[in-house]
């Protein structure tokens, strides 16, 4: 019987270190073995954590793709405003620019090939944008992960992409919209300027309501680990996994313990 000290109980209630005694009794080296089953339970544990990773992350695509459709209001000109990218940057707090930069990409091109209608150059033109808000903020964050940075990662994030998209509509807009490039240069400070101070606040404000709650939800679902329990879940999972292999060494026989049935 397994108790809660970690040692093996026998029938006849004599008590053994487990791996101490396996060790013995099966003439293999302890410190090697115990070392041997911490990297088995490690690489387990890594593959169960990139297995919740991708859940969270298709969630998130999928959330930010529903919205995209969705959720569109126009504002001025062709320009509308939906909330995919302050989903998109919320996979990028947890998880890391990188993945708010992975997000964008897939919506972005699920976007062109089902309700965009600007091929090539709008799935650029959203990469871009959703990048240059998500991704300067998740960069921030990681390095700064308090919730001042947080604040300043998505105030940067805003500005960034305030200031990117004013440059690439100069530069794109003009082949999708079919406006000579000085009608759009005329358009840049009364219309994409403040659109896009517009898109990036309120992606913010909408961060800012939204991933906590989320956060929470994920590590209720067990989806994300706790709050200071990454190292207790691994100690446990390595013991479980050296309580397992060893119980079933010893009472298979293959360990001539004396009082062992």
């Amino acid at each position: 019987m397994l108790n809660n000290s970690g040692r093996f109980e026998k029938r006849d209630g004599t008590i053994y270190d487990n791996v101490h005694e396996f060790c013995r009794c099966e003439k293999v080296n302890e410190e090697q073995f115990r070392v041997s089953l911490k990297k088995t339970s490690r690489g387990r544990e890594r593959s169960r954590a990139r297995t919740k990773k991708l859940i969270v992350i298709a969630m998130l695509s999928a959330i930010a793709y529903l919205v995209m459709v969705f959720g569109r209001i126009p504002i001025v000109l062709f320009l509308k405003y939906d909330p995919k990218d302050a989903i998109i940057t919320v996979g990028g707090l947890l998880f890391g620019p990188m993945t708010a930069f992975a997000m964008s990409a897939l919506v972005s091109f699920i976007e062109m090939l089902t309700v965009s209608t600007t091929g090539f150059i709008g799935l650029l033109m959203n990469v871009v944008s959703s990048c240059s808000f998500a991704c300067t903020a998740a960069l921030i964050y990681k390095k700064k992960h308090t919730f001042k940075g947080a604040i300043l990662g998505l105030i940067s994030g805003w500005l960034a992409m305030a200031a990117i998209m004013l440059l690439w509509n100069y530069l794109i807009a003009p082949i999708y919209m079919g406006y000579p490039r000085e009608a759009v240069a005329g358009l840049l400070l009364p219309v994409f300027l403040p659109f896009n101070l517009l898109k990036g606040g309120l992606n913010g404000a909408v961060v800012m309501l939204i991933y906590k709650p989320i956060s929470k939800a994920l590590r209720s679902a067990k989806l994300m680990p706790r709050a200071g329990e990454t190292g207790g879940n691994r100690n446990k999972t390595a013991a479980g996994n050296v309580f397992f292999y060893v119980t079933k060494k010893s009472w298979t026989g293959s360990c001539n313990i004396p009082g062992a049935h």
